[in-house]
């Protein structure tokens, strides 16, 4: 038999919430399958049979959320169905509830087990390893399992609550879920996916840990629209690939960072850890919300190798096949929300960098070009967020002055290049 573990997913992710099972006990399935698709903070990870034979048991259910390392099924090895009749009852026990007490001593087989090592509670191996790391006694902690198998997130959870192990205490470990919003009125209730929440709290955090300001200039795009016009045709038909505004400002924002490094650190402890690459990350709305995929070493790349990257990069987000290495690391962040028309915005860090710059929409406004004539220009207003603690105002303001200065004078920006 062969345990169905949550793999390792990176270094900053450490746990994911099971969203669909593709199997159910006593399926067949041969080496390389998809079992079930889990739900990351970053991706969506599919997790696949490492051997041929029969799903024996299942041991976490949709919804729940695993740590790294933990079993939550099995897989008997060859095609025979699971010779042990627990592993049924405990994925059908769920949906049958009390109805079918004769099957409760099947499911209730690894308190057995437990006995033995002194014990009357039911749990799962991740249960129990989890609650010997943390010195908790299992017959102690609250199961919100109908059934009382106490899970890991019961093991988790014991400690935060009150020290209540009697079972009428259960209905209370479920009163938060209790709808505080009421009215007569129409109204849906979704839940936050684990992203959005995931997002919500990155946000929440970078506000509360950084000193964080934002600055402003504007940029009179001209320039860059006249190049762009001139090259756009010429430029498709070499590289294959539109010449977009991102390379522009990727451009931009790399020369500025080279000669403000400060803008591509962090702050470790006590520590400035000063980056000499530039990876640069270009936040992408999807639909399960903002991603951040990376552009690597862009120092080093053409304007084409920086659209194709991006064009590449943003079709996997709308398409929820971003792997990991497509989102750790960056050292700076670029948003556009002139995307979605938006004229002027506070971009929030994505920590532990501490800058991003907001991109903004291109507006025609009146610009004085001496004293005594004015023109319409096409103009964006651009934004630099920073965290304080590191970044000085001073150098914040020069950093953005030096990148409107490279796109109001493209041709230092290499575009051949």
């Amino acid at each position: 038999m062969q345990q169905i573990i949550v793999p390792a997913m990176g270094e900053s992710i450490t746990e994911g919430t099971i969203s669909k099972w593709i199997v159910k006990v006593g399926d067949s399935v041969k080496q390389g399958d998809v079992l079930l698709e889990l739900e990351t903070d970053k991706v969506n990870i599919e997790i696949s049979a490492e051997q041929d034979g029969t799903i024996q048991e299942i041991t976490r259910s949709e919804g729940d959320t695993v740590q790294i390392g933990e079993a939550i099924g099995s897989i008997a090895a060859g095609g025979a169905a699971p010779s042990a009749p627990a592993a049924e009852p405990a994925k059908a026990a769920p949906a049958v509830e009390a109805a079918a007490p004769a099957q409760a001593a099947p499911i209730a087989s690894p308190v057995a087990e437990a006995d033995s090592k002194g014990g009357q509670v039911a749990a799962s191996p991740a249960a129990r390893k989890l609650a010997r790391e943390k010195g908790i006694d299992l017959t102690q902690v609250q199961s919100r399992d109908p059934l009382s198998r106490v899970s890991s997130d019961d093991v988790r959870s014991h400690g935060t609550q009150p020290a209540a192990p009697q079972a009428p205490a259960a209905p209370a470990a479920k009163a938060p879920a209790a709808p505080k919003f009421q009215s007569a009125k129409p109204y849906e209730r979704k839940k936050m996916s684990r992203r959005r929440a995931t997002i919500a709290n990155r946000l929440v955090e970078a506000q509360r840990t950084a000193a964080m300001l934002t600055t402003f200039n504007e940029v009179d795009m001209t320039a860059i629209m006249d190049i762009r016009k001139r090259r756009k045709q010429s430029f498709l038909d070499k590289h294959e690939v539109g010449l977009g505004f991102m390379s522009f400002f990727t451009k931009a924002v790399v020369g500025a960072l080279k000669e403000f490094p400060l803008l591509n650190a962090e702050i470790e402890g006590e520590d400035i850890i000063v980056k000499q690459f530039y990876d640069i990350g270009i936040a992408v709305s999807a639909k399960e919300g903002l991603v951040v995929p990376v552009v690597r070493d862009a120092d080093r790349l053409s304007f084409a190798e920086i659209e194709r990257s991006i064009v590449d990069l943003a079709g996997k987000a709308r398409t929820n096949s971003l792997g990991l290495s497509d989102l750790q690391g960056g050292t700076f962040t670029i948003t556009n929300g002139g995307t979605f028309g938006s004229l002027l915005s506070t971009p929030i860090i994505n920590a532990p960098q501490v800058g991003i710059l907001g991109m903004h929409k291109i507006q025609l406004r009146p610009v004085a070009i001496d004293a005594e004539r004015s023109e319409n220009r096409p103009m964006m207003y651009i934004a630099l967020s920073y965290d304080h603690r590191i970044v000085d105002g001073a150098e914040a303001v020069r950093f953005l002055v030096k990148v409107k200065a490279m796109l109001e004078d493209p041709e230092t920006l290499l575009l051949e290049g």
